[in-house]
């Protein structure tokens, strides 16, 4: 599932954002309306969360827009208002379901796991993703090259998985940092670059055929 988060709050939002990523969503996030408005213009999404309180643009009102616009995205709203009209009012504005703050984040993924199967989107994740001879098992946490069984650390795999997710394509450092590190992580650190060169020692260095290519002011990308 390709998802888009809409929350203000930082500790919300990272909470969430782990939630989801670690459940093997491809995650995207907001903190304003502005921008969440901005991304689902010109990126495709499979679900958005979206808080009722924004900064700038209310989550009514992002609601309005895109349905008007003939964006059906099934959305879920977040809101620490939870009375029958505020339900009610978030309902008719275009919103999919209503979840009140504060909740546990297995009701919000059960949620929209129900939003997806009611709007056909939802999507089995491959248990086991190969490019070339590195095969990554998401379900056994394991990474084998060949016959090699490659042991990694949690946060190794997270970034590879990453990576082998969006294979072919090239990611940012950016973009690294806000799936695989929390969401209010130091963007000025090396830490994304540590962690490809750890990996490639792991995964490319005993090896003739690279798989991680750095592409110069852009970022990486994994292929053959």
């Amino acid at each position: 599932m390709k998802l888009l988060i809409v929350e203000d709050e930082p500790n919300l939002l990272s909470v969430i954002k782990r939630g989801f990523s670690e459940n093997n969503h491809d995650v995207s996030a907001a903190m304003d309306g502005t921008t969440a408005l901005m991304m689902l213009e010109n990126h495709h999404f499979d679900a958005v969360i979206l808080d009722l309180m924004l900064p700038d643009i209310n989550g009514l009102e992002i609601c309005r827009r895109l349905r008007l616009n003939g964006n059906f995205t099934p959305i879920l709203m977040l809101t620490a208002l939870a009375s029958t009209e505020n339900v009610v009012t978030g309902l008719q504005a275009g919103a999919d379901d209503y979840l009140a703050k504060p909740f546990k984040f297995s009701e919000l993924e059960a949620r929209m796991m129900a939003l997806l199967r009611r709007s056909g989107q939802e999507h089995k994740q491959p248990d086991i993703i190969s490019i070339d001879d590195l095969e990554i098992d998401i379900k056994a946490k394991s990474v084998r090259r060949g016959d090699d069984l490659i042991q990694l650390t949690a946060k190794e795999f997270r970034l590879l998985h990453f990576l082998a997710r969006n294979n072919e394509m090239i990611v940012s450092r950016e973009q690294i940092l806000d799936n695989v590190w929390d969401i209010n992580f130091d963007m000025s650190t090396n830490v994304v670059d540590v962690y490809i060169n750890y990996l490639r020692k792991k995964i490319d260095k005993p090896y003739d055929t690279k798989l991680i290519h750095t592409i110069k002011g852009l970022g990486y990308i994994l292929k053959p």
